[in-house]
């Protein structure tokens, strides 16, 4: 397995993310906004498509890295899980997106199938699909292949309900993008360099499927680096303000004027339909 420059760069992203989350959650102490559920999808990826950690030897690096990937995403659900006062942060109200269902199920399925028929006409051709399961190493790694294209999404899901994100788990986010992107081009260089190394259409599907998923966070992500605000994902409205007087409502980019009053000052505003005219207007939850 030879190393090129996009697979380096890839691999150092990846390694940077993990770094950054793990800082996120050490000096920030909690784990507002950060997926639990897209850390035990990335866990699981690892764990089905690193299994020639236990048949093959390619390198110490290869190694080393797959043996960290495995570990560090591993800690990072138990810093979420258990460790205090970070578990306590956890919104697991909020982190709902329905992953098994959704995403590990249908990457099964999808991967067994996609896995059969390219196994058989690739032994056999497509006049005899006679089906062979014994080849459980291959079906994990389809599985990995096809779960990890779609495993930020509870992650993106979570950033849009928060709508205005913390700086280190957007940096995370976005080094985790990167990542895939420069992997598509390695998957690319080592079937015209590598000898042995053929194209293989579900990982550029996988890749560029991925990537497409972080096109919007990059857009916004770019966009308030250029003009040096606060990194928000999200469509405009969503935010939720939280222990905020009356007078610092008023002062937000997105708040309209308030109506009613409270007792001890603080409101909390979301967007309500009017039944007059139909259009969005603040309802005042006291």
């Amino acid at each position: 397995m030879s190393m090129n420059i996009f697979r380096l760069t890839g691999d150092m992203c990846h390694l940077l993310s993990i770094l950054i989350l793990l800082r996120r959650l050490h000096v920030a102490k909690n784990a507002e906004g950060i997926s639990l559920r897209t850390q035990e999808l990335f866990v699981m990826v690892s764990l089905t498509r690193y299994t020639d950690l236990l048949t093959t030897f390619y390198s110490y690096y290869n190694s080393l890295m797959k043996i960290f990937f495995i570990t560090s995403v591993s800690y990072t659900i138990y810093l979420i899980r258990r460790r205090e006062p970070i578990c306590s942060t956890y919104d697991r109200q909020q982190d709902n997106f329905p992953h098994w269902k959704f995403l590990v199920a249908p990457s099964a399925v999808v991967a067994t199938v996609i896995f059969l028929i390219e196994y058989n006409t690739r032994r056999y051709g497509w006049e005899s699909l006679t089906f062979h399961l014994f080849d459980v190493q291959g079906i994990l790694w389809t599985f990995s292949i096809v779960l990890e294209s779609v495993a930020i999404l509870p992650q993106l899901s979570l950033l849009r309900r928060y709508r205005s994100i913390e700086n280190l788990t957007a940096n995370y986010v976005f080094c985790m993008g990167i990542y895939r992107f420069l992997y598509i081009f390695n998957w690319v260089y080592r079937a015209y360099n590598e000898p042995g190394y053929r194209h293989h259409f579900l990982v550029y599907v996988g890749g560029v499927l991925q990537s497409l998923f972080y096109v919007e966070f990059f857009y916004h992500y770019i966009k308030c680096r250029m003009t040096g605000k606060e990194v928000r994902y999200g469509e405009e409205g969503d935010i939720e303000y939280h222990d905020l007087s009356v007078e610092a409502l008023r002062t937000e980019e997105n708040s309209s004027p308030l109506i009613g009053n409270s007792d001890s000052g603080n409101l909390r505003m979301r967007g309500a339909q009017n039944e007059n005219d139909g259009e969005e207007s603040p309802l005042i939850v006291v």
